[in-house]
């Protein structure tokens, strides 16, 4: 029972703070209440449902989100020219189809056809701007959305409802994306007569290059993707899938206004790290106590997942970690064996690319299980992997003084991340020296408005920049150039802070971009309930 565990003493509020405890208090009794998570809907899953299920109730509603949202340049979808690619294929795909296979009887089809004759004249300019993100799958669903758009143009021939001008131009294969890689993919899968467990997330990407057995039986979300269940919904053999992909994405529709999230649910995912943010500083009692059934609730020896059709992750496993050890109740990081590859944590099992931020999130974990009772003794202590992790992230600083991660689209998030795992251990010179090359690289990338941001000023970069100020300048205290840094920060995060209507960027990596808006709202109260105790700043009310 929680009532007769231990005092939380290291992840409560140390004495009465209203304000903050106010607002933590109100913030974790939201996520309580919303079994789904605070995500807007996605583009990309929204045009995949409305491609894969055109009949699914609520279709005129997505046609118009998905129309009113088109750029002036024709793109689709948030961030720069390459992270647009994906869900503009994606929505082209989606109202091509509309037009060309099931045009319903309300169908805009001129302003469909003009919407689409517009993302496919930019969708070359969007795939020749730049490196493709590394974002899930990329490689698998940009060839497939593009083979599929021109299987529609070809059967549309020389004519296509409400158009004028028609036909537009093939894209053809687009630089950088092999061609035949979904179906390399799905063959490979048929070989050896299973799909892999990674794959049912972006199952969409592989779902026509799949039959029978290989397609996911929806006894839930597939993969936690809304696509992905649609897909399977849509292509399985078996009657009953599509009557459960109906239902389920029918009660998502519901929560998000018709339209779909990129994940769903992400309920673990986001509960566990906006605790963890919002226990730096602490966490009133009451939702000390309501975090930590999350996260008891969530331990796993295989460990855990961020949301329930996904793999066990390094990353949510090391949250849970962090978090049992910061209120009170360790759990032993035994768990994250399954993810060691010897050199460092894999993010999950069968992964392509390493994560900065996983293995960094790791370090922090052990380093606080390390320093609580439980640790004393324990055999998981003696093999703890402290040093090896630290050479591991050392080693991937890049030369200005900052790091990168796949999970995100901004250093300032990893240099965040990877800097409060490298301050929890002793400040040995290499650390030091790593500690003051991310801090001069973050004083000095500031915005004239005090903020910091990767493609602009954010609240969430601005958080994170703050923070590492602060980690690098360690007990000394910030100087008084850093103090004047810290409150223009301050001050932009209190505006932000302010507008009940404040939008933040889509920064964080999926299929497409999107924002974990609770877990970022923590992090932007811990960073300034952190300054307001240090005096730094206005002293407003949050």
């Amino acid at each position: 029972m929680i009532a007769q565990r231990p005092p939380l003493t290291p992840g409560t509020s140390p004495a009465p703070r209203p304000a903050y405890d106010q607002a933590a208090a109100d913030l974790i009794a939201s996520l309580e209440a919303d079994p789904w998570g605070r995500v807007r809907p996605s583009v990309y899953e929204t045009a995949r449902v409305l491609s894969f299920l055109p009949d699914l109730a609520g279709t005129a509603q997505r046609i118009d989100w998905l129309l009113d949202g088109q750029h002036p340049d024709g793109s689709f979808g948030e961030g720069p020219a390459p992270h647009r690619l994906l869900p503009t294929l994606s929505a082209a795909e989606a109202l091509l189809r509309l037009l060309v296979v099931s045009p319903a009887p309300d169908l805009p089809l001129a302003r469909t056809a003009a919407a689409v004759a517009r993302a496919l004249s930019v969708i070359p300019a969007l795939a020749g701007a730049g490196p493709a993100p590394d974002t899930a799958a990329i490689q698998i669903l940009i060839p497939e959305l593009t083979a599929r758009i021109d299987d529609l143009l070809a059967s549309a021939g020389d004519h296509l409802p409400g158009s004028s001008g028609w036909p537009c131009a093939r894209l053809g294969p687009l630089p950088g994306f092999d061609p035949a890689l979904p179906r390399r993919v799905g063959a490979k899968a048929a070989a050896r007569g299973a799909l892999p467990f990674k794959l049912r997330h972006t199952f969409e990407g592989i779902a026509r290059h799949c039959e029978g057995a290989l397609v996911p039986a929806v006894t839930g979300l597939v993969g936690s993707s809304p696509a992905a269940t649609a897909a399977a919904g849509a292509l399985s053999p078996r009657p009953a899938d599509r009557s459960a992909a109906v239902s389920l994405l029918s009660t998502i529709a519901a929560r998000y206004g018709g339209l779909f999230p990129e994940a769903a649910p992400i309920r673990t995912f986001e509960r566990l790290w906006s605790a963890a943010a919002l226990a730096r500083t602490g966490l009133p009692a009451a939702a000390a106590d309501t975090a930590l059934t999350w996260a008891l609730a969530d331990r796993h020896p295989e460990g855990v997942r961020g949301a329930p059709d996904l793999a066990p992750d390094a990353d949510d496993t090391a949250m849970t970690v962090l978090l049992c050890a910061q209120l009170g109740q360790p759990w032993s990081p035994e768990a994250l064996a399954r993810f060691d590859n010897g050199a460092y944590y894999d993010c999950y099992l069968g992964e392509d690319t390493s994560s900065i931020t996983a293995n960094a999130h790791a370090l922090h974990a052990w380093t606080h299980w390390l320093n609580t009772p439980d640790a004393l003794g324990h055999p998981a202590a003696r093999a703890a992997p402290i040093e090896r992790l630290r050479d591991w992230l050392l080693g991937r600083q890049q030369p200005e003084g900052h790091w990168g991660d796949k999970w995100h689209a901004s250093p300032y998030y990893a240099t965040s991340r990877t800097v409060t795992a490298l301050a929890s251990i002793p400040r040995a010179p290499r650390i030091e020296a790593a500690l003051q090359a991310a801090g001069r690289w973050m004083r000095d990338s500031q915005r004239a408005d005090g903020s910091w941001g990767v493609w602009s000023g954010t609240a969430e970069e601005t958080a994170y920049a703050a923070s590492v100020i602060l980690l690098a300048a360690g007990t000394a205290g910030p100087s008084p150039r850093m103090r004047t840094q810290l409150a223009a920060a301050a001050r932009f995060l209190d505006e932000a802070g302010a507008d009940p209507l404040h939008h933040h960027p889509a920064l964080w990596h999926d299929k497409t971009l999107y924002a974990p808006q609770a877990m970022i709202d923590a992090e932007i109260l811990a960073t300034r309930e952190t300054l307001r105790r240090l005096r730094i700043g206005p002293q407003t009310a949050y």
